[in-house]
């Protein structure tokens, strides 16, 4: 009987002190070949496994290719309603496409749905084709832009993502490339991204319905983007992105066996950061941060506000506390309105995690010699 008791009260105590699961002991998206999730804004890593290593990323290329878009629509250099002409190599493409003929024409805007809805190929390389000349030129942007981003395990040789040996990337950086393109894409991308089905050709005989290769866009609540993709050599991959209560998380999985696995395993990444982190807003776009003197100004004084939200990525169950600094690089007057005269630094544990730009709220004229004569001779007097 005693014996008994003994064994019901170590049983108990098993149940109140359960085994503790540490990070490092943390395995999501076990089947997948390389996976990472992180906060959109910050590009907070939340967690990764072999984020590094070098893969093949099939259609998930094309978020570099509609970065460049973008940046050519922010510029100025291509326009929505430009209408552009299918070439004989860009109607050559196999693979994902919406079947464009050589000669044929198509609006940006039609071309951008074919892409980002249809994973379309031949629309991807006359987009590139209209930016930078020649799709080689295109490829070569592309890999300038990956340096540019700090891209480290990234090398491009098409803007489709048609198996190439020497067609690489990494979880991490198909990370920030998402990432940027949000930056830059904002409403107009995600008003498409978001979209489950739509049309091209739509005042046509040749009426074309697209459908979102991202399943998770009814599945996954909050999800609105980004990019899939499948080559035999690259398994099935997803980019994804989903936003609840303030918080924008992109997740990415590698070389996964299968659509379904990919699609659960992509989605029990973006659960884990849902449920443990949130985001903090320190200030919001044009809250003034501070009043700071200024010398050899008409002012006395600048005020600084965020040019945007700082925010910062919270583990709920954590006590942390961060904090920040200011760090000034350009006081010296004239400052124009809105100019960036430094950044402020989130800190945690004495680890700068995020840094923002910080602006004038005001235009800041500079002294003239004669006015700085006089304060000169007034102080020395």
């Amino acid at each position: 009987m005693i014996k008994k008791i003994l064994i019901c009260l170590f049983v108990m105590l098993l149940c109140m002190f359960p085994k503790v699961v540490y990070a490092e002991d943390l395995k999501l998206a076990p089947n997948a070949a390389s996976s990472v999730l992180m906060e959109a804004s910050t590009k907070q890593v939340l967690y990764s496994s072999h984020e590094t290593d070098k893969l093949f990323p099939a259609s998930t290329t094309k978020i570099m290719t509609m970065s460049l878009m973008f940046e050519a629509i922010n510029k100025g250099t291509l326009k929505w309603d430009d209408v552009l002409t299918c070439s004989a190599y860009a109607a050559s493409m196999g693979g994902s496409q919406i079947y464009l003929e050589e000669g044929e024409q198509m609006s940006v805007s039609d071309l951008f749905k074919g892409i980002s809805i249809a994973s379309a190929n031949d629309a991807c390389v006359m987009v590139g084709e209209r930016i930078a000349g020649t799709n080689d030129g295109f490829v070569k942007m592309m890999n300038e832009k990956a340096k540019e981003l700090n891209l480290t395990n990234t090398h491009f040789m098409n803007p489709t993502g048609l198996h190439d040996d020497n067609h690489y990337t990494c979880a991490l950086d198909l990370g920030l490339m998402a990432s940027y393109l949000i930056q830059i894409g904002g409403d107009r991308l995600f008003a498409t991204t978001s979209l489950y089905d739509s049309y091209i050709r739509e005042n046509s005989a040749q009426k074309f319905w697209l459908v979102n290769t991202n399943k998770l866009l009814k599945s996954y609540e909050g999800a609105d983007g980004l990019k899939t993709g499948y080559t035999k050599e690259a398994g099935y991959c997803i980019v994804s992105t989903a936003k609840r209560n303030g918080l924008r998380l992109i997740a990415v999985v590698m070389k996964e066996s299968e659509p379904k696995v990919r699609n659960q395993e992509v989605s029990q990444l973006l659960d884990y950061g849902f449920s443990l982190y949130e985001n903090v807003i320190l200030f919001k776009k044009d809250d003034i941060i501070e009043k700071i003197p200024i010398e050899n100004a008409r002012q006395k004084s600048v005020e600084v506000v965020c040019k945007e939200d700082v925010v910062y990525v919270k583990d709920k169950s954590a006590q942390d506390e961060v904090t920040y600094e200011m760090n000034y690089t350009n006081l010296v007057p004239p400052i124009k309105k809105g100019e960036t005269i430094g950044h402020i630094l989130l800190m945690r544990s004495d680890v700068n995690i995020a840094s923002f730009e910080v602006v004038s709220k005001d235009d800041i004229e500079a002294l003239t010699l004669p006015e700085k004569m006089y304060n000169y001779f007034k102080a020395f007097v």
